[in-house]
């Protein structure tokens, strides 16, 4: 029975970490064009203005975790350039065809590279950055492996953490599966992208994440279309 008192645990297509080809190119353009149209990508940007509104810093190193094709760090890239920033981009994805599509998809952005790795690796952990961003990522991990991220993230970066994830919610369920079974040609994101709200937060899960990582400094406001948009200070 379908229910949204609690996260659910069931594995999405995308967490195939070797998941490949035409089905993923496809979900990656089509998610470009549904986090456009909804506006989801300007939560994660928004959220870097925050971090960045009273800095003198203009050489700033920023990682996009799960960064899929690449779309979130061509706006920041974009937004960094009109604002004199001298933005050092990196794209992380544990998947290497998701990074080899990304790259394909950014040969316009010289100043953005990308790098398979997964977050829960020692050669993750042994980098370092001023800011990370992660959208639509973090719905993927259990409330235990998000809290160890967010610990981990918190000794890696200097000025703080951006994160636009789900609003679980029953009318961001039914449009969001509405919306891909009528217009989506990928198979994928009409069997991830439902699924993706039913794994995702009510905002008291996200506080109780915070509070287990020792976050004390940060700010959590719903955006539509049903985001929450994290932004934690280092």
């Amino acid at each position: 029975m379908l229910s949204f008192q609690k996260r659910s645990s069931q594995v999405e297509i995308m967490d195939d970490l070797l998941c490949d080809g035409e089905v993923v190119h496809q979900t990656l353009r089509e998610l470009e064009i549904i986090n456009r149209l909804l506006g989801g990508n300007y939560v994660t940007v928004s959220g870097v203005k925050k971090l960045l509104a009273n800095k003198s810093q203009k050489e700033i190193s920023i990682a996009d975790l799960g960064c899929g094709g690449g779309d979130i760090l061509k706006l920041i890239s974009t937004w960094g350039k009109r604002n004199h920033f001298e933005f050092q981009l990196i794209g992380i994805d544990a998947n290497p065809h998701i990074i080899e599509f990304a790259k394909a998809n950014s040969k316009e952005y010289p100043s953005i590279e990308y790098k398979s790795i997964n977050v829960f690796s020692d050669s993750f952990k042994a980098l370092s950055f001023d800011i990370v961003v992660a959208t639509l990522f973090t719905h993927h991990f259990s409330d235990a492996e998000l809290v160890q991220l967010i610990k981990t993230l918190k000794s890696q970066t200097s000025i703080g953490i951006v994160i636009n994830d789900i609003h679980r919610h029953w009318f961001a369920f039914h449009s969001i599966r509405l919306l891909t079974k009528f217009f989506s040609k990928s198979t994928m994101v009409k069997y991830d992208a439902p699924l993706s709200v039913l794994r995702a937060f009510k905002k008291r899960e996200l506080i109780s994440v915070l509070a287990q990582a020792g976050v004390e400094k940060y700010s959590l406001k719903w955006k539509w279309a049903f985001r929450w948009q994290l932004v934690i200070e280092c």
